[in-house]
């Protein structure tokens, strides 16, 4: 057997393994790498926003912003995170600054960066049902951002956009004690309420 075959059949071992013993968590990995960007449909006065989040969204909200002034709601049908924090950031506070609010339909899903975004609505309301997924971020060499320090300066950009949405800080430390980056936690209604996610 040459040394990639070997490698394959041990990758799709390992990966049956995996499979079986932690299912939820890899099929949720999958569905990220393999999801589109961001993309929004006007309907009326909502935009319909399924997709990944990275670089280009900002872009994308933009245009939404400039060339359709009657949306009022970004409805967040299917948004499963972020490939780029800083992006996601920036795109949010354009969603807070032209006055958007964000709702999450009952057969909706959003996690990560996803809630991160949601959460820059002005009015942010969520029906009973939808999923919204919370973990600890990884990246820049960080495997579990709840592994820092408290103090640890790359806290301080999330604590930042958390002040500016009025969010308690205290979701921050809930969302990176809740799953590990490569997990994933779906709050409970208690939770959306007990941080400040909902506004009605």
């Amino acid at each position: 057997m040459n040394k990639k075959l070997g490698i394959v059949v041990l990758t799709v071992v390992l990966l049956l393994g995996t499979l079986a013993v932690n299912f939820e968590n890899i099929a949720y990995s999958v569905m990220g790498m393999f999801e589109e960007k961001v993309s929004f449909e006007v309907v009326g006065d909502q935009a319909i926003m399924t997709g990944t989040i990275d670089s280009s969204t900002i872009n994308s909200v933009e245009s939404l912003i400039k060339n359709h002034p009657e949306v009022k709601t970004i409805v967040m049908k299917n948004v499963p995170g972020s490939m780029d924090d800083e992006s996601n950031l920036i795109a949010s506070r354009l969603v807070r600054k032209a006055g958007l609010n964000t709702h999450v339909p009952a057969d909706g899903m959003i996690a990560s960066g996803g809630t991160d975004f949601f959460c820059a609505g002005v009015v942010r309301t969520i029906e009973v049902g939808a999923e919204i997924g919370v973990h600890s971020w990884a990246g820049d060499g960080v495997t579990n951002a709840n592994t820092l320090s408290k103090d640890h300066p790359e806290h301080q950009k999330y604590l930042d956009y958390y002040n500016e949405m009025n969010i308690p800080q205290d979701f921050y430390w809930f969302t990176i004690q809740a799953a590990p980056a490569e997990s994933i936690h779906n709050m409970t209604r208690a939770e959306l309420v007990k941080y400040a996610l909902v506004s009605e």
